[in-house]
């Protein structure tokens, strides 16, 4: 009974297996075979259309939220280093006048001066004599001894000197300016049968208590000015030029003063 079944399960299984080989099949395809050859990549690559680029965009205005609160001020940073100095700006336009200011102390000036003339003529003696004058032109602030015929210098500084003297005829006019006890500079005319004018002048730089006065030779050379009471022939003059030390107002001091000697 047991082999009758295997028997029959045998039979129907070789029918089976009957049926389907007998049913013809297709031909197997493979899933590449419509790729053409290697040789024709290139020309299958130009042939195809090119691929858009796809790019990703985002819309911030969808992201964006609302504005927020103003945050707290920092603290300030380090200062920088200074930056070096600009070209210069073009000049501004004309201010307004200002006020006239209060009228300055006027500088203590200082001067001195004399002119003095004779009108006696005057011969050698034995001894050098000083000149004497009779007659005042200009002595201030009276430094010139009209007794002694000497100028005394009282302001330190530059003077000018000058002698003006008339000849007599046939005798030597022989004289010199006199710094103290030094002789300066000489007046002198030979013997002439004419009488001329004669001048001299010079400039001497004096210290307070200096002396300048003429001085008529002695008698070992015969010698002799002119003048009468009519003219004045003979003159003596001088005057500060130039004070060692200018004296300015006492509220202004040195420094406060530009090269000119105006107050600043």
């Amino acid at each position: 009974m047991i082999y009758r079944t295997m028997f029959g399960s045998l039979l129907l299984a070789c029918l089976f297996l009957h049926l389907v080989v007998s049913i013809p099949q297709p031909p197997c395809r493979r899933c590449c075979d419509h790729i053409p050859p290697l040789d024709d990549a290139a020309t299958l690559r130009e042939s195809m259309p090119a691929m858009p680029e796809v790019r990703t965009y985002i819309n911030m205005t969808i992201l964006k939220g609302d504005k927020g609160d103003r945050g707290e001020r920092g603290t300030p940073g380090k200062p920088g280093i200074e930056g070096s100095p600009g070209p210069r700006g073009s000049e501004g336009p004309k201010g307004d006048k200002g006020q006239a200011g209060a009228p300055g102390d006027a500088c203590k000036s200082q001067h001195s001066a004399f002119s003095v003339g004779r009108r006696k003529s005057l011969h050698s003696v034995d001894n050098y004599q000083a000149l004497i004058f009779d007659t005042i032109f200009v002595n201030s602030p009276e430094h010139f001894d009209m007794f002694t015929g000497k100028y005394r210098c009282q302001i330190p500084g530059i003077y000018f000197f000058n002698v003006n003297i008339h000849t007599w005829n046939f005798k030597e006019t022989y004289l010199h300016i006199m710094h103290n006890d030094s002789e300066k500079a000489i007046v002198y005319a030979q013997p002439s049968d004419r009488s001329i004018m004669q001048s001299q002048s010079v400039m001497l730089p004096l210290q307070e208590g200096d002396e300048v006065w003429v001085r008529l030779y002695k008698r070992e050379r015969e010698n002799a000015i002119y003048s009468d009471d009519v003219d004045i022939y003979i003159t003596f003059n001088g005057y500060l030029i130039k004070p060692e030390i200018e004296k300015w107002p006492e509220m202004a001091t040195r420094s406060e003063r530009d090269d000119y000697g105006h107050e600043v």
